[in-house]
């Protein structure tokens, strides 16, 4: 760790700092304007009968959203061009933020209005209390990529038995499971965003991705939980 007095702090340094806090907003303003236009989506589908009935009669449309979101999300996770390249950035990001809404609505009108507020109401404290522990902790989640990695592949050998074998115990684990790993996934994203004494930092050019990191981090924790609650309440 370097040691510093107010001598040794150059224009650079302050640049530095101001950059990547001028970054960590931007990042948490689009993820918080990404969080409300999926609220505000789920809502429509949720307690708006005729949406429900629209979506229940042409099923295909949830597959349309999923092949949309996974089209403008690879641009973006692949691409370091596109990502950085205004107005096509966020262009994709708008259109991966509408059809992953879309594909959240049509998943939760298969659960009661009751059951989806709860998992709303937990995702959120859920997210919160990661979000403050990863600006706190000393712990370096970013230097845990590996294991992190090794969780993942385990978690989805798990999801594919699930598929195959189907057991309400393997689904509660799958999914209990899931939030876990993804939780640890959005307090590694948020760090690699804060930068400075972390092992790993994401570039001040990259905040689309960041954002769309973050995003998709807090809407599958809210997937997973959803899912426990729609198991447990049936």
């Amino acid at each position: 760790m370097f040691k510093r007095d107010i001598e040794s702090l150059n224009s650079g340094d302050f640049d530095d700092r101001y950059i990547r806090h001028a970054f960590i907003s931007k990042v948490f303003s689009i993820v918080a304007a990404q969080l409300l236009v999926t609220l505000a989506i789920l809502a429509i589908f949720v307690f708006v009968d005729a949406v429900q009935d629209f979506v229940g009669e042409n099923r295909w449309l949830m597959w349309v959203a999923l092949a949309l979101l996974i089209a403008t999300m690879l641009p973006i996770a692949c691409c370091e061009s596109v990502r950085r390249s205004y107005p096509i950035n966020f262009i994709l990001l708008i259109l991966f933020t509408l059809a992953e809404s879309f594909y959240l609505g049509c998943i939760a009108i298969r659960h009661t209005p009751d059951v989806v507020l709860i998992a709303v109401g937990i995702t959120a404290v859920v997210v919160v209390a990661l979000t403050i522990f990863a600006l706190q902790t000393s712990i370096d989640f970013t230097a845990c990529w590996a294991f992190l990695l090794i969780a993942s592949v385990v978690l989805i050998i798990i999801g594919i038995v699930a598929i195959f074998v189907p057991s309400r115990i393997l689904i509660i684990c799958y999914c209990s499971i899931g939030v876990v790993i993804f939780s640890m996934y959005l307090v590694f994203d948020i760090q690699i965003m804060m930068g400075g004494r972390h092992k790993f930092a994401i570039s001040p050019e990259d905040y689309i991705f960041a954002a769309l990191s973050i995003y998709i981090d807090i809407v599958t924790i809210f997937m997973y939980i959803l899912t426990l609650l729609g198991i447990t309440d049936n």
